[in-house]
């Protein structure tokens, strides 16, 4: 009996030690479960500061320095560095070769093109048949002009005026010594009418330069003292100073063979410079006389 009551009795001390100990660890639970939603709060809340202080930290988005190479390379990364040294400086070169190249390949190009056809020139206005007459009516007249033939000059010009007036060109220069040789017989009138007189008048033209005056005054001088040397020396003078090379000659030759001392006078008269350069003046003036 004792033995099943004390049995009895620590079965009951149990059961009540454990239920006191449950009651315990109940109200332990109980009071637990406030502290870890204090801490879950806690953590959230500390959680949402770290991540707001991480954003506020976190700096802008930048390349990342490269890492520092130590000093002691690999053999690759030298022979890189090497090749890139040396294609830096061979680019220079190669744009210099470009340059080089350039102006060939658009000589090349231009070569390739076909070349424009260049239209040649219009052939030039073949002068009419009136044309071509008038102008060798003006030559004629103009002739006589230079000669000092002022009548016979302004004949020619009238008739070439009538015949030829619808060529404009050639009737304009025409009118113009027409009206030269008319205003030069006009003055006839007040022209000396002795032969020496004309010739001094002459020479007076000639020195001023008015050399078709003074072939006009030497020729009509002529007219009233054919065989005067001097008179044919000066008109010889005075076509040489107009170009007329083959009638100055003639009147040279005229003047020397009535007066043979005008050779030396010839020899350096600078009136007749413009015959030095023809054969006929050096055997007319510096050969001797037969």
């Amino acid at each position: 009996m004792s033995s099943s009551l004390s049995k009895g009795l620590r079965r009951s001390t149990a059961r009540t030690a454990a239920k006191r100990t449950s009651s315990k660890t109940a109200k332990r639970a109980v009071k637990a479960k406030p502290a870890s939603k204090v801490k879950a709060k806690r953590a959230t809340v500390a959680k949402a500061a770290h991540k707001k202080s991480a954003a506020k930290a976190k700096p802008s988005p930048k390349k990342a320095a490269p890492p520092k190479r130590t000093a002691a390379k690999p053999k690759k990364a030298v022979a890189k560095a090497t090749s890139k040294a040396a294609s830096k400086k061979a680019a220079p070169k190669k744009a210099a070769v470009s340059k080089v190249k350039k102006p060939q390949k658009v000589a090349a190009v231009r070569a390739v093109r076909p070349l424009r056809t260049a239209t040649p020139p219009p052939p030039p206005r073949q002068p009419t048949q009136d044309e071509s007459a008038a102008l060798v009516a003006f030559e004629r007249a103009h002739k006589e002009f230079v000669r000092g033939r002022f009548a016979e000059s302004r004949n020619q010009f009238r008739i070439l005026l009538d015949k030829y007036s619808q060529v404009s060109e050639v009737a304009a220069r025409a009118r113009t010594y027409l009206t030269i040789s008319e205003s030069r017989l006009r003055t006839e009138s007040m022209l000396p009418k002795d032969a020496d007189s004309l010739y001094d008048r002459g020479v007076i033209e000639l020195n001023r330069g008015e050399y078709v005056a003074a072939q006009e005054m030497f020729e009509r001088a002529l007219k009233r003292e054919p065989e005067a040397a001097h008179i044919h020396y000066g008109l010889a003078a005075t076509r040489a100073r107009l170009g007329s090379i083959d009638l100055a000659l003639e009147s040279l030759q005229r003047a020397v063979d009535l007066q043979p001392n005008l050779r030396l006078r010839a020899q350096h008269d600078h009136d007749l410079n413009p015959l030095r350069n023809d054969p006929d003046f050096d055997r007319l003036i510096f050969s001797n006389p037969s």
